[in-house]
């Protein structure tokens, strides 16, 4: 599994794709496709653009909450919040082959999207970001720590755990060194894609 997530940004459907876009041309390998407040028809459209996009680029791409969309453009797979469709309907949903994440903020979160079976859990946020409605509490490095390390106390297997949230490039070595498997990154990527190599450096051979 990648260890590198974009999840997308744009006020529009030009803008969503254009960032995409250039992810996709800077060497991402992995599209979360999220646009919040959005009409449907503009969504579902944003959605079969991405998931043509990634299969042009051999990339992995998966939707945001919506369990039926990804069904029907037949995404790589769906990311759900804590709010959102249960897991198990989800699976039953989309078949055993797809990849469903979840969000967690907390220990319990990661102990029930384990025996949800989530195939990776995005964990966060890290730190403050404008680009999430309703932001749970902020772990930091300290909340990410204090969670692996009550997993390994409780002799419980660390899952793919992805860190979310404001994460940046100046992260990720703190973020490997407490044990977290991964990153989705919105904000700096969308801004500078060109870090994503450094990212995929850095992940990939660290």
């Amino acid at each position: 599994m990648e260890k590198l997530q974009y999840i997308s940004q744009g006020s529009s459907l030009e803008v969503q794709e254009k960032n995409i876009r250039k992810a996709l041309d800077y060497g991402i390998k992995w599209i979360q496709v999220r646009w919040k407040n959005t009409p449907e028809k503009d969504f579902i459209r944003l959605c079969e653009i991405s998931k043509k996009l990634c299969a042009d680029y051999q990339a992995v791409c998966i939707i945001n909450d919506h369990v039926q969309i990804a069904k029907d453009v037949d995404a790589d797979g769906v990311h759900l919040g804590l709010k959102d469709m249960s897991v198990e309907k989800a699976r039953h949903i989309l078949g055993e082959n797809k990849i469903i994440g979840g969000t967690a903020n907390t220990f319990s979160d990661i102990l029930q999207r384990m025996v949800e079976r989530c195939d990776y859990i995005g964990l966060g946020p890290l730190r403050f970001t404008s680009t999430k409605e309703q932001l749970s509490p902020i772990l930091g490095f300290e909340g990410y720590g204090e969670i692996i390390n009550n997993l390994k106390e409780k002799s419980i297997e660390i899952p793919k755990i992805f860190a979310i949230g404001g994460v940046v490039l100046e992260d990720i070595k703190q973020l490997q060194e407490i044990g977290i498997y991964g990153v989705a990154v919105s904000g700096q990527i969308t801004s500078q894609p060109s870090v994503i190599r450094e990212f995929r450096n850095i992940l990939e051979f660290s």
